[in-house]
């Protein structure tokens, strides 16, 4: 096997370049996605502008005001980051069929097998992701993980900007340790605080310290760890891109901008998020076991409620009567609502049953697949589903009566 090129891909200032997507006039402004002032909360994300004035990431908002008194504040919308997300790792799986999604932004990619050098790649990845979504993006070119990491981190913060840094550092083969030695010890995959106070006592400040002690001396002073960091300190890292990870559940929330009491509202969203779980189901070829709504209170109290099914679905109906009736035998006297969430787990393989005989069932499943083909061409607005007309004339009414949880579980 020749040469490895790994491809690190992060998403600049992820969760604020979504928001600028939606309201063009916050590019270039100081501002947070977070939680409301005094509610304990803390920064999720900060713009670039933000960052200049000191804020950061679980900085609390109450400290950040003070640090930037015309900050703004955004609340966040994290089924809508979902969304982005996936939009970009379905970008990533077009360049390659090893992308290992470490978090909601960020992923690795293995790109060994193309002809084309790793820098070219990676540009034509970040312009992709530009393009089809709007987002910014860094990425890290190396010849294994953990380089690749560290030099897309370096990148990005030799940006001092108040725009995004758009970086793409690129390590040649064979200038790993070169490349590393200069930096603290502290970017290195392993060493937290505590490890780095020790490594200073013992006089080592840099990697390039940390390369230059034996193996045997690290061994002796770290035990087993000490073969890893003196590997690592030398560039050298052999853990693979892997795109096998066990998925356990899948979800969808949306918090709404003013507390909502209004019955249709609710219910049409809880269908939006019924159908957005149920396509993510399909698409990864899963069916759930466990559907669960989360209802979050106008005062910050959550609650959840879930329901077992007696066979595996991946269907909209099916996923959105049970978390219908989840929720009205949850939701006491028009209690206002900030935040909805639809989830699935108990995750399974999907299997279809041959019949001679179309059931309704699978004439759902037709239906479904129709609609994911449409979604996939126009996006997931693309098409939605809508509720019955004796649903819609039900939810006009003032109060939605406490029906038994079975009768509405069997309802359509």
């Amino acid at each position: 096997m020749g040469v490895r090129k790994i491809i690190h891909v992060d998403l600049d200032a992820f969760f604020c370049s979504v928001e600028e997507i939606f309201d063009p006039a916050l590019k270039g402004k100081a501002f947070v996605v977070g939680g409301p002032v005094g509610t304990r909360s803390v920064v999720a994300t900060s713009s670039y502008a933000a960052r200049q004035k000191g804020i950061h990431s679980a900085m609390p908002i109450d400290r950040a005001l003070k640090l930037a008194p015309g900050l703004i504040i955004v609340c966040g919308r994290h089924g809508v980051y979902g969304e982005y997300s996936d939009k970009v790792m379905d970008i990533l799986n077009r360049f390659s069929g090893m992308v290992e999604q470490v978090s909601i932004d960020e992923a690795f990619l293995e790109v060994s097998d193309l002809p084309e050098s790793g820098e070219v790649i990676a540009r034509k990845i970040q312009a992709a992701i530009q393009n089809e979504t709007g987002l910014p993006s860094s990425l890290g070119v190396a010849t294994n993980k953990l380089v690749a990491k560290i030099a897309n981190n370096i990148g990005k913060t030799k940006n001092k900007g108040s725009t995004a840094p758009r970086a793409i550092t690129v390590i040649s083969p064979g200038g790993e340790e070169a490349f590393l030695a200069p930096l603290p010890t502290r970017e290195l995959w392993g060493v937290g605080p505590k490890t780095a106070a020790v490594l200073e006592e013992l006089g080592i400040f840099t990697i390039g310290d940390l390369a230059k002690r034996s193996e045997s001396s690290l061994k002796n002073r770290f035990g087993k760890y000490g073969y890893e960091l003196s590997y690592r300190a030398r560039g050298i890292d052999f853990s693979p891109v892997s795109n096998e990870h066990e998925t356990k559940s899948v979800s969808n929330e949306t918090t709404f901008e003013r507390d909502v009491t209004d019955a249709k509202k609710l219910l049409d969203t809880l269908q939006a998020l019924s159908s957005q779980v149920a396509y993510r189901l399909r698409k990864h070829n899963f069916c759930a076991t466990t559907i669960r709504i989360k209802l979050r209170w106008s005062d910050f109290s959550t609650i959840t409620r879930q329901f077992s099914l007696r066979q595996p679905t991946d269907q909209d109906g099916v996923i959105f009567s049970t978390v219908k009736g989840l929720f009205l035998e949850a939701w006491q006297d028009r209690r206002p609502v900030r935040l909805l969430g639809v989830g699935s787990s108990g995750l399974t393989s999907r299997v279809h049953q041959l019949s001679l005989w179309e059931t309704p069932t699978e004439k759902e499943r037709r239906l479904l697949e129709a609609i994911d083909e449409i979604r996939a061409r126009f996006g997931k607005q693309g098409l939605t589903r809508g509720l019955k007309a004796s649903e819609l004339e039900e939810n006009k009414k003032k109060n939605i009566s406490r029906t038994d949880f079975a009768k509405l579980r069997n309802k359509d």
